[in-house]
This record gives structure tokens, C-alpha cells and sequence, in this order.
């Protein structure tokens, strides 16, 4: 059986970080490996609009090794890590034909991620957060003070962002008892959010150079950069919730403290604390500020504006359905052994989810909303594809 690698992404943007990871599956799984990948949509993990849409990403992942391209629900992809991985692994789990679940870490090492994995699972570990949240510590801190404090040293891994989206990964193929072999590899080039500016820059400081007009495509492949070229000179990118900012604040201050609490977290009182943040920030940045406590961090109290402005309904627990966003001619080998052994229905024409029954149309109707919302984001109003969702096909490359 030929191996078929799943990788979980945003290539927000694909750089030359991602070409490497790719190429590193290959040379551990074998030159005919399939490689394929679950991508966020319109909306990213940080809170954010993805910097160009999801088609040119999908397309530029495709161009640049990358066989076959699934779209990863925004109800999952701005959300927290254990919230976005196991909604992504469940789709990579529920297409029935992933031999390998490969991600990036800055460990490159499986044994203490496995082990912060299962001590994160354990009733010691639950016990010992609450008693740390009782002392009024953040929930970050107590965690990490938590694990620490149950295996040692091995907790230092999960000060790292990408170690800790794996281990995350590693909890939900437990959780699922899937099939899918873990492997990791070293994260290479900067580091997350890193403004180095060595021969792999980061992707938080390809999208500031985007943004900011200054040259940046030195950090991606050729691909990617005439895909995005092309889409930055049509007005449809960079997006930014610069541009989209006063709709986010538009949409947040017609809705109530009620209207707010789906998006709470936890029922801690945050809607409140949000909703009178809401009548007094000028600007979204001004609005953060002022609901941030140690309790409440900005990446969470980001993610919980952009979840509300979207109206994102609660994800299921088992995605309804796989999108298909880009594939080549391997890519579409695999999308018909998926047609046979996935558990859940697969969509490569939007007409397609009106088969399926009410929670999968209603997921679909809360991706086109994101991607209507998102073309208010674009440089040029109407430049995106706010219209098209539901006409928008996938794209395929032979």
C-alpha cells in the first residue's frame, strides 16, 4: 500500500518552510508518497483573514508538492489549538485512507511530545489545573505549571508554539483511536512569529512585508509568489482586518452581551467584559486592550471578536463533511480512493452540500458567510469572491 501522508495547515503563506517539510515526508515515506493537506479557509487560528484567499493558497500548496488540498471549516480554524486539531485530524481520520499524520514541530522529536500528550489526558493533570486556577493564574500558566509539575522537564516542549499545536494533534488521534502514524518533523528556518530574516523567513514576517509594501518574495517559492502577485495587483489581496476593521466593529456593537456569550469560552463572564469593551474602543486593537487581563490573552479575546463578527455557529464534533479545494493528478487518484473509504461525504462542487442533510448545509452556509465577510478584508471592495462561493469549484491542475 502506497503511503498517503495528511498534513494539517494555514500556508498563510506557503514558504519555502513548508517546501522543506514537504520534501522531508518524502524522503522518510518515499518518493511516490501522496501528500495532502487540510487548510484553513478564509479566516485563520490567529483571529485573523488569511493574508490571500483560500483558492490562491490551495492552488500555490498544489503547485508547490502538495497532491490534494481539503478545506478545514472555519468553525474549527479560528478556534483554540485542541479545538482546531481535532477538527482537522477528524477529517484526515474520517477520509479513511492516511497512513501517516506528519506536522512540524521544534522538538523533532516524538517521545516527550507522546508524553505531554498522554499527561494532558490524565485525571492528575485536570486535578492539578484547577487547583493552580483556584490560586488565580492564567489557564496557560497553570497548565504549564500543571505539566511541570507531572512530568518533569519534558513540559519545556510545550513552551513552543508549534510543539504545542503537536501535541494537540497526538491527543486527538488518541481521542479518535485512529489508525494514522504520527510523525514529526523539525520545524526549519525562523521561528514562529519571528521577525530573523534568515534564508526561511517566517510567515508572520512575509505577511508584515506584505502589508507594509516591502519586498517579500524572497520567502516563497516561485509559485506562490505569482500566484499572490497576481492576486495583489488584482486588489484582492493583501487582505487585513485594517481594511475590514470598521464592519468587525459595526457587527460587534449591534449585538448584546447575550448575543456574545456562544463566544464566551467558558462562561467566566467574558461577554460582559467584552461587550462594554465593544462601546468604548475606537478601533479593534483599542477593544483587545482593554478586555486583556492575565486570564483573558489577546490571541483568545481575538479569536472570540472575529468568531462573533462571523457568527460561527459551535462545531460538531465530527466534521459533516470534506471539501475538496485543489488537488493534481495524484491528488485526484486519491480524492476517488477517499470517495470509497471516507466515512463522510465529499464535496468537490458547492451544488454538492444540498444532497447532504440540515448540519452539514448549515456549516456551509457559515463558510460562504466567512467568505462573503472576508472580501470586505480585500484592498479593493468586491475585488474577492463574495458572490462565489457557492458557484466556486476546485481547482484542478494536471
Amino acid at each position: 500500500m502506497r503511503p498517503a501522508a495528511g498534513i494539517i495547515a494555514e500556508y498563510n503563506p506557503f514558504h519555502l518552510g513548508h517546501a522543506r517539510q514537504i520534501a522531508a515526508i518524502r524522503e522518510i515515506l518515499g518518493a511516490d508518497c501522496a501528500v495532502a493537506a487540510v487548510m484553513s479557509g478564509s479566516f485563520v487560528q490567529r483571529g485573523e483573514p488569511a493574508v490571500l484567499s483560500k483558492y490562491v493558497r490551495a492552488e500555490a500548496a498544489v503547485r508547490c508538492g502538495v497532491n490534494l488540498v481539503l478545506e478545514l471549516p472555519a468553525v474549527y480554524a479560528v478556534a483554540s489549538a485542541e479545538t482546531f486539531a481535532r477538527g482537522a485530524v477528524a477529517l484526515l481520520h474520517g477520509a479513511g485512507v492516511f497512513t501517516h499524520l506528519c506536522f512540524g514541530s521544534e522538538a523533532g522529536d516524538l517521545a516527550p511530545l507522546m508524553a505531554a500528550a498522554a499527561y494532558l489526558d490524565s485525571e492528575g493533570y485536570h486535578q492539578a489545573v484547577r487547583r493552580r486556577l483556584s490560586e488565580g493564574v492564567t489557564f496557560a500558566a497553570a497548565r504549564q505549571a500543571a505539566v511541570r509539575e507531572g512530568i518533569g522537564a519534558v513540559s519545556a516542549c510545550l513552551r513552543l508554539p508549534n510543539n504545542n499545536l503537536a501535541v494537540e494533534y497526538l491527543r486527538a488521534l488518541r481521542g479518535l483511536e485512529s489508525t494514522m502514524e504520527p510523525l514529526t518533523i523539525r520545524r526549519f528556518g525562523a521561528a514562529h512569529d519571528s521577525d530573523e530574516d534568515s534564508g526561511c523567513p517566517s510567515a508572520s514576517l512575509i505577511r508584515r512585508r506584505m502589508l507594509a509594501g516591502e519586498p517579500w518574495q524572497a520567502g516563497v517559492p516561485a509559485a506562490m509568489a505569482d500566484l499572490a502577485g497576481a492576486e495583489i495587483a488584482a486588489g484582492r489581496g493583501p487582505s487585513s482586518l485594517r481594511q475590514g476593521e470598521r464592519a468587525v466593529l459595526a457587527v460587534l456593537r449591534g449585538m448584546t452581551a447575550e448575543d456574545l456569550l456562544p463566544y464566551d469560552g467558558g462562561g467566566e463572564g467574558l461577554c460582559r467584559r467584552f461587550h462594554q469593551a465593544v462601546r468604548q474602543g475606537r478601533t479593534l486593537e483599542e477593544v483587545l486592550a482593554l478586555c486583556k487581563t492575565k486570564r483573558y490573552p489577546l490571541s483568545r479575546l481575538r479569536r472570540m471578536a472575529i468568531a462573533a463578527y462571523l457568527r460561527l455557529p459551535p462545531p460538531p464534533t465530527e466534521p459533516p463533511y470534506l471539501r475538496l479545494l485543489a488537488a493534481d493528478r495524484i491528488g485526484c487518484a486519491l480524492l476517488r480512493e477517499i470517495k470509497r473509504a471516507s466515512a463522510l461525504p465529499v464535496i468537490t462542487k458547492p451544488a454538492g452540500v444540498r444532497r447532504l442533510g440540515p448540519q452539514a448545509q448549515a456549516l456551509f452556509a457559515a463558510e460562504a458567510r466567512c467568505t462573503a465577510l472576508y472580501d470586505l478584508c480585500c484592498p479593493a471592495l468586491g475585488a474577492g469572491t463574495a458572490a462565489g462561493e457557492y458557484t466556486a469549484g476546485a481547482i484542478i491542475l494536471n
